[in-house]
């Protein structure tokens, strides 16, 4: 390219010659050419529009890029879900998604913000409640998800207690999640932090198109009202809150300044499938020079980026365009433009790469150049043997680091307590090598108490390691302790300990693998697995409370779980129940209950006395009942899709049972299969187990035994009584037991009638054939 000013022709090979300080001489003609070039330069590297011709570009202040656009059906975006509603009675204006109520204040290339919103819970001095918000986010279609990664569920109070819900793509199903705050005085809660004390956070799921919550009270500030009335919570980008300690329960404005400078993150995508699907088809919306990348929400979907060296619309035709780099100059000698880049030379006579800080050299000038590789090849010299030396030394560290952790976790302790019973002291390179280096693909699960990691070991037995939470110093002989007792655990529904790894930073720990998943999956999926009849769930009560049984009564201390729920009953090869998960579980007597500020366990499992007093032996008894309470109904222990009565599965069992509903709540095949004896008497159980006061709950052991007592009952339904006594107890029934009606009439549909007239009170039940095992 050739530039004609004042009267001289200059290629810019050669104006960048002519400026060079060798050439000070011509500074002021060099000044007089640059510019108009220069101009040029700018003007060649301005970006197209990034808005479809003809379409406005702006909402007020936010500029609206393709595929977004401006207008309901005014076809400047790609379809109508991304269309922008801007509302000009408002100055400035103000931008919507859509047809919706979401106020949009950002878009970039793979997110938009939306205004926040929020839920709280105000009450009165008496504990009367004054005021409840609850809050919904609903993107409306599957283009735009919840982001996970910059959003988190926040809760500010003292004695609240918030609850989410909401519809994952990823998973596909609901998802529940929550977290409590306490405290007493307002002096204990601390600026920037958000431990539970005051404040308290929790991740979402990936791929959430919509979010549900709603903020209640434990004792409803009747403790704390005269420094925080109200408890509020509230999903949003977790890095633009900062808490800002007692002051934030009491400011009036809290609210508003949430709403205003915490917006909700939305993810978004184009179209439902990924970029090998649609890359081949009319639907493909990436243009020339840009790249396919694939949504991370869990059900397809894909955006355009510009590839490197090109800028603008990816979207629009003729798609990204080249950068002039050689604008920014970025050569100290002659800058060639290319496609998606440049290149650095130097102009005749001169040698060199013509990098910027490098430039470039006269030919002549050889004693410089003998010296500068002379001193390059001292430099590599003196780099390769600091780098030996380093190496070493980091070898060394390593070395100590691992002998370091080896101490700091208990190591040498646990030689002088370890016994035969421990197969094996692991090394760190056989777990990373069992786990692929713990991979992203052999994780099994990820929990409250850390993550779990499928390995296989040199004699390809397959393991469960354990990677823990951060274990403090205090905790270190406990722990140990605790390792102890549960290798010597010998019972054949507990999952066996095989081993341990003190060479990290935190301990890991080597379990028997169980294959068949978590009962939890077995109970809720698809209304209940084939194999889960009433005899083999009444089997695997048995067998998990001999389990909880034995850690409280057999084992030389008592080993309390803290955390029993269906997702921590495993099931084998054989569908034989396995306990799990002992990372909450702590040995301490009976009498002495677990006052720790932050409770471990899982909502809807939680003992509401342990709580408040500490846990127990008793909260295990009450987190047993509501797997008891999950077996029987096949219900989830926490559901906020359901009415209020019914979100907690324990207090509805308890209300239905005490106005006598047992059975209609009961799962339809527990029903048909179960005895009238057997399932009275075991919802007695669950409601003993239930019971608010642990000193009334049963023992773990009184449990076990009633459990196993419940199996010598006549095997046969109810329902499969002869005729004259199936007459007999149905006139009793209907006069006695107002819920027994009710299911016959309600569950009439699982029966079929002995004769055509459809007015004959004879009943019978058509058994479904258990598949795996013969009942």
């Amino acid at each position: 390219m050739a530039k004609s000013v004042s009267g001289f022709t200059m290629s810019r090979d050669n104006l960048e010659l002519a400026c060079r300080p060798e050439v000070l001489n011509m500074a002021f003609l060099c000044l007089i050419i640059l510019l108009p070039l220069l101009a040029m330069s700018m003007e060649s590297t301005t970006i197209t529009n990034h808005t479809k011709p003809g379409c406005q570009p702006k909402c007020g202040n936010m500029t609206v890029p393709f595929p977004f656009g401006i207008g309901i059906g005014a076809g400047c975006s790609i379809n109508r879900k991304f269309a922008i509603r801007c509302d000009t009675s408002f100055d400035p204006p103000i931008a919507y998604l859509n047809t919706g109520g979401m106020e949009v204040l950002d878009i970039s290339t793979s997110q938009i913000r939306v205004r926040n919103t929020f839920t709280g819970s105000c009450y009165e001095q008496n504990g009367e409640l004054a005021e409840r918000k609850t809050m919904r986010i609903d993107t409306g279609v599957p283009f735009f998800t919840l982001s996970d990664k910059d959003n988190r569920l926040t809760l500010v109070g003292c004695d609240d207690l918030a609850l989410a819900s909401g519809l994952s793509l990823y998973e596909g199903r609901n998802f529940s999640i929550g977290c409590i705050t306490s405290c007493s005085r307002s002096v204990d809660v601390s600026n920037g932090t958000c431990s539970g004390i005051g404040c308290c956070q929790a991740a979402i799921p990936k791929g959430l198109m919509t979010f549900w919550g709603i903020v209640t009270s434990m004792l409803n500030h009747t403790k704390v009202w005269s420094f925080n009335p109200c408890g509020y919570a509230f999903l949003g980008e977790h890095e633009k809150f900062t808490f800002r300690g007692a002051s934030d329960l009491t400011d009036p404005n809290f609210v508003s300044r949430i709403v205003k400078d915490v917006p909700v993150v939305i993810d978004w995508q184009i179209g439902n499938q990924s970029c090998s699907e649609v890359r081949n088809s009319t639907a493909y919306s990436c243009k020339e020079h840009s790249l396919c990348i694939d949504s991370e929400s869990g059900r397809g979907g894909y955006r355009c980026i510009c590839e490197e060296g090109y800028d603008g619309n990816p979207y629009l035709t003729p798609g990204c365009q080249d950068i002039d780099e050689c604008a920014k100059n970025p050569c100290d000698g002659i800058c060639k433009n290319t496609p998606g880049g440049f290149q650095c030379s130097c102009p005749k006579g001169y040698f060199g790469d013509g990098q910027k800080g490098r430039g470039c050299q006269k030919e002549r000038d050889l004693p410089i150049l003998k010296l500068s590789l002379g001193l390059g090849l001292g430099l590599l010299s003196l780099l390769v043997s600091v780098s030996w030396i380093y190496f070493g030394i980091k070898r060394r560290k390593i070395l100590k680091l691992r002998e370091k952790f080896f101490e700091q976790n208990g190591g040498m302790l646990l030689k002088q307590q370890t016994s035969s019973n421990l197969n094996k002291v692991f090394t760190v390179e056989e777990l990373k090598k069992a786990t692929n280096n713990f991979a992203k693909d052999r994780i099994l699960g990820v929990g409250g108490n850390g993550i779990v990691y499928k390995g296989i070991l040199p004699d390809q037995r397959i393991v469960a390691i354990k990677k823990s939470k951060q274990l403090e110093q205090n905790q270190i002989e406990e722990f140990i302790n605790e390792v102890v007792i549960l290798t010597q655990i010998n019972h054949r529904n507990v999952v066996k300990l095989l081993g341990c790894c003190l060479e990290t930073e935190v301990p890991l720990l080597v379990y028997e693998y169980i294959s068949h998943g978590t009962l939890h999956h077995h109970i809720h999926t698809n209304g209940g697995m084939p194999w889960l009849s009433w005899q083999n769930r009444l089997r695997i009560a048995v067998e998990s409370a001999d389990a909880f049984s034995y850690l409280h009564y057999a084992a030389s201390t008592p080993i309390l779980h803290r955390d029993i729920k269906s997702a921590n009953i495993l099931l084998d090869d054989y569908y034989t129940a396995k306990i799990a998960d002992f990372g909450a579980s702590r040995l301490r007597p009976f009498d002495q209950a677990d006052m720790s500020s932050l409770i471990p366990g899982t909502l809807g499992y939680l003992d509401p006395e342990g709580i408040q007093m500490g846990l127990s032996d008793k909260s295990d008894v009450y987190s047993f009942g509501v797997v008891l309470a999950e077996l029987l109904t096949g219900r989830e222990a926490i559901d906020l899709t359901l009415p209020n009565k019914e979100k907690s599965l324990a207090a509805y069992f308890k209300a239905s049972v005490k106005e006598n509903h047992l059975f209609q709540i009961l799962h339809h095949r527990v029903l048909k299969e179960g005895s009238l004896e057997q399932l009275t008497a075991i919802g007695e159980l669950v409601v003993r187990c239930l019971n608010t006061n642990g000193e009334e709950r049963p023992t773990m052991k009184e449990v076990a035994t009633q459990l196993e007592g419940f199996t010598k009952y006549n095997s046969r339904s109810w329902a499969h009584h002869d005729q004259e006594n199936n007459q007999l107890q149905m006139g009793e029934m209907i006069s006695e037991q107002e819920d027994l009606y009710s299911v016959l009439m309600y569950t009439s549909t699982n029966y079929d009638t002995s004769s055509s007239d459809q007015q004959s009170t004879e009943i019978s039940v058509k058994r479904e054939k258990d598949p795996l095992f013969d009942d």
